[in-house]
C-alpha cells in the first residue's frame, strides 16, 4: 500500500516539523493520502542501538530499496563525538539506561558499546537511505523571487589577504591509488608493521566487479608541518586563521585532523601538559571547548586554563563561531563545516569575525587540497570580477554521485589512524596486492568504494538533466587523481549509451569547472554540476548560499534506483544557532521553505504509485501555494515580532487551503477546503497576532537532542484559532 513516511529528525527541522506536520497529515488525509511517521534523529538513532527503541533507520534503509518507497527525509544531525556525548547525557537525565561513550575502549563489553556508537556517529542516516543518486537544483519559483528580491553579496576589499592555505602534497589527494576490480572478491586491509607483525584492519570487504576502489593517506608529520606553517603566515599576514573541515561526514578521518590543528595552535600547552590531559581523557579531537570544560577536575586546571588562554593572546588571531559566548573556530569540530563555512566567507567579502567581533581577512586552512582549490578559484573570480550579482545570474544545480554510499570517504570502517609504521596494503582473496602504502605512526589511512550500477545511473541522470534543461552538465573530475581517473574511463565507456546529441558534456578538473561555471553564471547562463559524493555536498551548499543566500531552500530528489523516490528538504547548517534562538526568545528563525518544495514531489510519486488523482492535486495546488508564499513574503523574518517559522506555515497553510477550494480538477476535494480556506482568512489577523504574541519568553522543549513531545508541540503550535480550525476541519 503507498504511503509517504515523514522522518522525524533533530534540532530546527524537527522542532519545525511539529508545527508544520499536523497541517500536512490534515490535508492529505481529505484526499486519502495515508502518512506515518520514523524517528531517526541522532537520540533515536542512539536508543535503537542499545535496544531501547526500533531501529527506523534500518527499516527505511531497506524500504529504499523497494519501488514503493516515498520518503521525506529532514536535515539530520551527522554526530560528531561531542555531540554524540552531549546527546548520551541528555538520554541518561531523563532515565534511559544508555552506557557512556567509551573514548579508548579497554575490554571487550567496551568494544562492543564503542562498536554500536561508531554505527551512529557521523553521517549514519546518508548511506542508509540514499539509494539513488542527488539531483539537486533551485526551482524555478526560488531563483525567480533571488533575481527580484536579491541578497547581498559583499565585495572583497582592494588588498584582501584572504586565501585558501592547502598541502598540496603528502595529503589524501596527492597519495591516492585505485583500481577497478575485474570480477567479484572479498578484499583484505591489512598493516605489515616495521616490527614485522600482521595486523588485519579489515577482513571480510566485500567488492563487486566493476567496482572502484581507492586508498590514500596524509602523513601526520606533514600536515603538522603544514599547519606550523599556516599559523606563522596567519601571524605574519596579521590576518584571522580558520580551519575548515568536514568533521560530520568525515567522521573518521576529519576529527583527527581538527585535532592536529587545536594541538598546533596551542603547541607550547600540549607540550607541557598533553600527557596530562591525555591522561584525563581530555582529546585535542573533541576541541578546545570539550578540554576547557574537563579542566575543572584537574588538580592544575586553572593553570592549564591561563596557559591555553596566554597561547590564544600570544598567537594568530582566531575567528570566532560566537565571539559574545567566546567559541572559537577551535571549539567544536562540528561547529564550522567547509561546505558551509567558506561560502558563508565568499559572501561576506571574504571575512569572517574576531574575538571582538569584527570582521577581517582570514586564511582559511583547507588541509586536503582535493577540493581546496575549488574554494580558492571562487575567491580569486570574485576579487577579480567583483561579487556575484543575485538578480542576473545563473544557477548552477548538482547531479550528485552518493548511491550506495559512493565515496564515503573518511567516514566508516575503513578510516584508521595508524598506531605503528610499515605498510598497509589491500589484499584480494588469492593474495594479490591491490594498493600499499608505506605509513608512519599517525597517518591518517582511508579507503573507499564506489559501485559500479550507482555510476551508471550518475551518468545517465546526468544526461537526463541536460536534456531536460537543455543545460551543458560538466563532469568535475581530474584526471591526474586516481580515483577519478578511474571515473572517467566510466563515464567515457557510459555516455555512449545515452543520446547526446546536441548537448554540451564536458569532463572539466575541479578548478577548471568551477572557473567555467562562474564565467557562465556571470553571463545569467546555468550550468550542470555533476559531481562526485564530497563535491556534491560542497556545491549544492556553494552555488545556493550565492545564488539566494542559504542552501535551505533547494529542491533535492533522490530518484531511487529500486525506482522509488527520496526528497530531501534542505541543509541544516544553522540548525543549532535556531534551536538556542528559540529556547531563548521563542522565536524560529528555521525556512520550511525546502520541505514545501520536497513535499511537492513525494504527493506527486504518491499519486503515481497508489493511482489516487487527489495527491496530485494536493501536489499542484501545494506548488501554486508556494509561489504566492514567495511572492508574498511569508519566509521567516530574523528579528523577534516579525513572522517566524510558525507564521510562515500558518500562511503556506491558509495559501494552500485557498488554491484546493479554487482548483476546479477534483470538485469533491474543493467543496471540503473551502469552509477552512474561509476560516482561516477569516481569522488571519487573530492567528498572526497569536503567533507574534508568544515571542520574546525563554521556551521549554524539554531537551535538545531528545525534545518531550507535549512540550514541543505546545511551543510550535501557540494559536489556539489556527489549532482548532485544523482541528475542526
Amino acid at each position: 500500500m503507498a504511503k509517504i513516511i515523514y522522518t522525524h529528525t533533530d534540532e530546527a527541522p524537527l522542532l519545525a516539523t511539529y508545527s508544520f506536520l499536523p497541517v500536512v497529515e490534515a490535508y492529505a488525509a481529505k484526499a486519502g493520502v495515508e502518512i506515518e511517521t520514523r524517528d531517526i534523529s541522532v537520540a533515536a538513532r542512539i536508543l535503537a542501538a542499545f535496544g531501547l527503541a526500533d531501529d527506523a533507520l534500518a527499516e527505511l534503509g531497506e524500504l529504499a530499496k523497494k519501488p514503493e518507497a516515498n520518503i521525506i527525509k529532514l536535515p539530520n544531525i551527522s554526530a560528531s563525538i561531542p555531540q554524540l556525548k552531549a546527546a548520551v547525557k541528555e538520554l541518561q537525565e531523563q532515565g534511559f539506561a544508555v552506557p557512556d561513550y567509551p573514548d579508548a575502549p579497554a575490554t571487550p563489553e567496551e568494544q562492543e558499546i564503542r562498536a554500536k556508537f561508531d554505527k551512529v556517529k557521523g553521517s549514519a542516516v546518508n548511506p542508509v537511505l540514499r539509494e539513488g543518486n542527488s539531483d539537486r537544483r533551485a526551482p524555478a519559483s526560488v531563483k525567480n523571487y533571488a533575481k527580484t528580491h536579491p541578497h547581498t553579496n559583499k565585495p572583497f576589499a582592494a588588498g584582501s589577504k584572504t586565501n585558501v592555505a592547502t598541502m598540496g602534497a603528502h595529503d589524501f589527494a596527492s597519495n591516492e591509488e585505485s583500481v577497478t576490480l575485474a570480477s567479484d572478491d572479498t578484499l583484505s586491509i591489512v598493516l605489515e608493521t616495521a616490527a614485522g607483525q600482521s595486523v588485519v584492519l579489515k577482513e571480510g570487504l566485500k567488492v563487486l566487479a566493476g567496482e572502484i576502489i581507492d586508498a590514500t593517506k596524509m602523513d601526520a608529520a606533514s600536515l603538522q608541518s603544514f599547519l606550523a606553517n599556516a599559523l606563522a603566515e596567519a601571524k605574519a599576514q596579521d590576518v584571522l586563521f580558520s580551519v575548515h573541515l568536514k568533521a560530520t561526514m568525515m567522521k573518521v578521518s576529519d576529527p583527527i585532523i581538527f585535532g592536529h590543528v587545536v594541538k598546533a595552535y596551542f603547541s607550547d600547552v600540549f607540550a607541557q601538559y598533553g600527557e596530562q590531559l591525555a591522561a584525563a581523557g581530555l582529546s585535542a579531537n573533541d576541541g578546545l571547548g570539550a578540554i576547557l570544560s574537563g579542566l575543572d577536575a584537574l588538580e592544575n586546571g586553572a593553570e592549564i586554563k591561563a596557559a591555553f588562554e596566554a597561547a590564544l593572546a600570544a598567537g594568530p588571531r582566531l575567528s570566532y563561531v560566537n565571539s559574545d559566548k567566546g567559541i572559537t573556530n577551535l571549539h567544536v569540530p562540528s561547529d564550522v563545516i567547509v561546505d558551509a563555512s567558506m561560502p558563508a566567507l565568499v559572501r561576506n567579502g571574504g571575512k569572517l569575525w574576531g574575538a571582538d567581533g569584527g570582521e577581517d581577512d582570514t586564511l582559511a586552512v583547507i588541509p586536503d587540497s582535493s577540493y581546496a582549490g575549488v574554494y580558492q578559484a571562487v575567491i580569486d573570480d570574485v576579487k577579480a570580477n567583483g561579487p556575484l550579482d543575485p538578480a542576473t545570474i545563473g544557477t548552477v544545480p548538482n547531479v550528485g554521485l552518493m548511491a550506495q554510499a559512493a565515496e564515503e570517504y573518511g567516514s566508516h570502517d575503513k578510516t584508521f589512524e595508524i598506531a605503528e609504521a610499515g605498510t598497509v596494503r589491500v589484499v584480494g582473496s588469492n593474495g594479490d596486492v591491490l594498493i600499499e602504502h608505506d605509513v608512519e605512526a599517525g597517518d591518517i589511512w582511508r579507503a573507499c568504494q564506489t559501485k559500479d550500477i550507482p555510476v551508471q545511473d550518475w551518468v545517465k541522470l546526468a544526461v537526463t538533466r541536460a536534456r531536460a534543461s537543455q543545460t551543458p552538465a560538466i563532469f568535475w573530475l581530474n584526471e591526474s587523481r586516481a580515483h577519478d581517473a578511474e571515473l572517467i574511463k566510466k563515464v567515457n565507456a557510459y555516455l555512449p549509451e545515452h543520446d547526446t546529441e546536441g548537448l554540451e558534456i564536458q569532463i572539466l578538473s575541479p578548478d577548471l569547472a568551477t572557473r567555467y561555471s562562474l564565467e557562465r553564471m556571470r553571463k545569467g547562463e546555468d550550468t550542470i554540476s555533476v559531481t562526485g559524493n564530497v563535491l556534491r555536498d560542497y556545491n549544492t551548499d556553494l552555488f545556493p548560499i550565492l545564488e539566494l543566500g542559504t542552501s535551505a531552500k533547494m529542491l533535492s530528489v533522490v530518484p531511487l534506483i529500486a525506482g522509488g523516490g527520496l526528497f530531501e528538504t534542505g541543509a541544516g547548517g544553522s540548525a543549532p544557532k535556531h534551536v538556542q534562538q528559540l529556547v531563548e526568545e521563542n522565536y524560529l528563525r528555521w525556512d520550511s521553505l525546502g520541505e514545501f518544495f520536497a513535499l511537492v514531489p513525494s504527493l506527486e510519486k504518491y499519486a503515481e504509485q497508489s493511482g489516487k488523482a487527489g495527491a496530485q492535486v494536493l501536489a499542484d495546488t501545494l506548488d501554486r501555494a508556494t509561489g504566492t508564499f514567495l511572492n508574498e513574503d511569508r519566509s521567516p523574518g530574523r528579528k523577534l515580532g516579525t513572522t517566524d517559522n510558525r507564521g510562515s506555515h500558518f500562511y503556506l497553510a491558509l495559501y494552500w487551503a485557498e488554491e484546493l477550494a479554487a482548483q476546479t480538477e477534483d470538485p469533491a476535494l474543493a467543496e471540503a477546503f473551502k469552509p477552512l480556506a474561509e476560516s482561516l482568512r477569516a481569522n488571519e489577523a487573530k492567528i498572526a497576532e497569536e503567533l507574534i504574541a508568544v515571542q520574546g519568553s525563554p521556551a521549554d522543549i524539554g531537551g535538545y537532542y531528545y525534545p518531550d513531545a507535549e512540550k514541543t508541540a505546545a511551543v510550535m503550535r501557540p494559536s489556539a484559532a489556527f489549532n482548532e480550525a485544523l482541528a475542526s476541519f
